[in-house]
């Protein structure tokens, strides 16, 4: 299984950018799956994750303004992000939570501006 992070770009502060994940081969439904993030300079840590079941966490920093969904059937997970500010500035990455399964993908580079 590959997964590839999508929907990244440039965008101003309070602006939104909804991010996908694809996989290309089946992830099983039994997976929770997490969006991750790595900004310069930091680890890269966990934003997001939803369980098979759908039940969400978020990281303080983004409740509220962040949202996490997945579509099984197509082997897809998002991430809707709102009123972004310029600490959201990072690589995101998704995979496989709480033990990250398969190897990174190339992540998709999200840059807020002030």
């Amino acid at each position: 299984v590959q997964l590839q992070a999508s929907g990244g770009g440039l965008v101003q502060t309070g602006g939104s950018l909804r991010l996908s994940c694809a996989a290309s081969g089946s992830i099983s439904s039994a997976n929770s799956m997490g969006w991750y993030r790595q900004a310069p300079g930091e680890q890269r840590g966990l934003v997001a994750f939803i369980s098979s079941e759908g039940v969400t966490q978020y990281i303080d920093s983004v409740k509220g303004r962040f949202t996490i969904s997945r579509d099984n059937a197509k082997n897809m997970v998002y991430l809707q992000m709102n009123a972004l500010k310029p600490e959201d500035t990072a690589g995101y990455y998704c995979n496989t939570f709480p033990i990250v399964r398969t190897p990174w993908g190339q992540g998709t580079l999200v840059t807020v501006s002030s």
